[in-house]
C-alpha cells in the first residue's frame, strides 16, 4: 500500500483531481515537439542584449545565447537588465528561453509545508477550489476552505485569500493549501487574547451561541466561548437546559476557571443569584416539619427540595416504617409528602430528614407507635369506654412533648 493510501488529504485530494494534471489548469499545454522540450529545468540568469520587433535576445554566457517572447514580460525590457529564465531547447542555435516557467520553479523553490502564501482562486470543481500562487497551480479540498461546511463553492471565485501550504510534491508538482488553517489560527489567537482581559471571578456579559443537554455555550466576544455547566445555571434544579436557555439569549457568567490559553472557559449563572442558604437559618432547625418534593432518587434514599435551591436527604431508613430495600418502591420523582428536619449541617449545606406518617410523626418512632395505638383503638372501641388507655397513650405523648 502507497503512503497516499494511508493519508486522508492524498485521498482527498485524488479523488477531486482524479488524475487531472495541476500544471494544466490554467489552460497550459506540453510543447508540441521534442527539440523544445527542457531537459534541464534549473534557473538560468542572462541579460537583455537587444530587443528585435516581438523577439528578446539574451546572453546566458560564453557562447550562449537565447531567445524568448516579448510577451513573456510585464512590459518591454531593456538592453543590460538580467532576469531568471529556464532552458526549454534549442532552435537554430539559440535557446528558447521561459520566464513564465522560471517564474513558476522560483515559487516552487520558495514553498514550503506551513507556510503563508497570497493565492488567487481561478476554478472550482466538485472536491475543491483551484488556486494559483503567482503562475504556479495549486488545489485546496473543499474541507479546508472555510471554518463551516460551505455548500456552494463558486462564491469563492477569483477571490484572493491568504493560505497555508499544507503539502509540497515537487516531483509530482502537486501543491496543497488551507485556508481553514489560517482562520483557525486567527482565531485561536483572538480567543488567546481576549481571554488575557478575563480574570477568574470576573462577571461577563455573553450571547447563548449552543444549547446541549451538558449545559450551554455563551459566547463572550468573537472566537471566545465559554461553558456554563447544567449544575452551574441556577441554584434551582435544572432538568432540561434547552427550557432554561435559549440559543441567542444575553446572559450574564461569572468565570469559574480559565485553561489551555482561553480554549476552556467555565463560567457561572448561579454564581450571580443569591444563595438561599444565607437566610435558612431563619427558616430551619432541627423539628421543623414541611412538605418537601422529590427531585432525585439514590440507591441510599431521596433528595427532597424544600424550597428553590435547598434540598435535603431522606434516607433510606427514613422513608417507611416498612424495610425499603429498593427506594423507588417507597417513593417515584415529583412525588410530595411532609418530612421533617432531623440535623443540619450548615457549613457543608447539608439537611439531614425524615418522612413522616400520615399523622405527622416520624416513621417507626415512638410517637408513631403511640399514634398507631390510638388509631387502633379508636377503630376498634365501637362504643367501648376506653378512656383510661386511652388518657394513658396521651399522657405518654404529652410528657414526650414537654421532653
Amino acid at each position: 500500500m502507497s503512503s497516499d493510501d494511508n493519508n486522508p488529504i492524498d485521498a482527498e485530494i485524488e479523488a477531486a483531481l482524479s488524475g487531472m494534471n495541476l500544471q494544466e489548469i490554467d489552460g497550459s499545454v506540453p510543447e508540441a515537439t521534442s527539440a523544445r522540450k527542457s531537459a534541464d529545468k534549473s534557473l538560468t540568469r542572462g541579460t537583455i542584449v537587444g530587443v528585435t520587433g516581438p523577439d528578446v535576445f539574451v546572453d546566458l554566457g560564453p557562447r550562449m545565447q537565447g531567445v524568448i517572447s516579448v510577451s513573456e514580460f510585464d512590459k518591454t525590457p531593456q538592453t543590460g537588465e538580467s532576469y531568471d529564465f529556464t532552458l526549454r531547447g534549442q532552435e537554430d542555435g539559440l535557446w528558447m528561453l521561459s520566464r513564465r516557467e522560471a517564474k513558476e520553479l522560483a515559487a516552487w523553490n520558495e514553498i514550503e509545508i506551513g507556510s503563508l502564501v497570497k493565492a488567487r482562486v481561478t476554478g472550482v470543481n466538485t472536491g475543491g477550489l483551484e488556486l494559483k500562487i503567482g503562475p504556479a497551480a495549486a488545489f485546496m479540498p473543499a474541507s479546508h476552505v472555510s471554518l463551516k461546511r460551505e455548500d456552494d463553492l463558486s462564491v469563492f471565485l477569483n477571490e484572493s485569500m491568504l493560505c497555508q501550504v499544507i503539502e509540497v510534491a515537487r516531483e509530482r508538482k502537486r501543491v496543497v493549501l488551507s485556508r481553514r488553517a489560517v482562520l483557525e489560527s486567527e482565531r485561536d489567537q483572538a480567543r488567546s487574547d481576549a481571554a488575557d482581559t478575563l480574570t477568574v471571578g470576573s462577571v461577563v456579559r455573553g450571547k447563548v451561541s449552543r444549547v446541549e443537554k451538558f449545559g450551554a455555550f455563551v459566547e463572550i466576544s468573537k472566537g471566545l466561548e465559554g461553558l456554563v455547566h447544567v449544575s452551574n445555571l441556577s441554584r434551582q434544579r435544572v432538568e432540561d437546559v434547552s427550557e432554561f436557555v435559549k440559543t441567542g439569549q444575553d446572559v450574564e457568567a461569572m468565570v469559574l476557571d480559565i485553561k489551555e490559553g482561553g480554549k476552556r472557559i467555565g463560567l457561572s449563572m448561579k454564581a450571580l443569584e443569591p444563595d438561599p442558604w444565607d437566610e435558612a437559618r431563619d427558616r430551619y432547625h432541627e423539628g421543623t416539619t414541611i412538605e418537601g418534593k422529590v427531585v432525585r432518587i439514590a440507591d441510599f434514599g431521596v433528595f427532597v427540595e424544600l424550597e428553590p435551591g435547598i434540598d435535603g436527604l431522606v434516607h433510606i431508613s427514613q422513608l417507611s416504617r416498612d424495610r425499603v430495600n429498593r427506594v423507588r418502591d417507597a417513593v417515584s420523582d415529583g412525588e410530595t409528602f411532609p418530612v421533617r428536619v432531623l440535623s443540619i449541617d450548615w457549613s457543608s449545606q447539608r439537611i439531614s430528614l425524615s418522612r413522616l406518617d400520615e399523622n405527622g410523626a416520624l416513621l417507626g418512632s415512638e410517637e408513631a407507635a403511640d399514634a398507631g395505638a390510638v388509631r387502633e383503638m379508636m377503630d376498634s372501641s365501637q362504643g367501648v369506654n376506653l378512656g383510661t388507655n386511652l388518657g394513658n397513650l396521651l399522657k405518654k405523648a404529652m410528657e414526650r412533648d414537654d421532653e
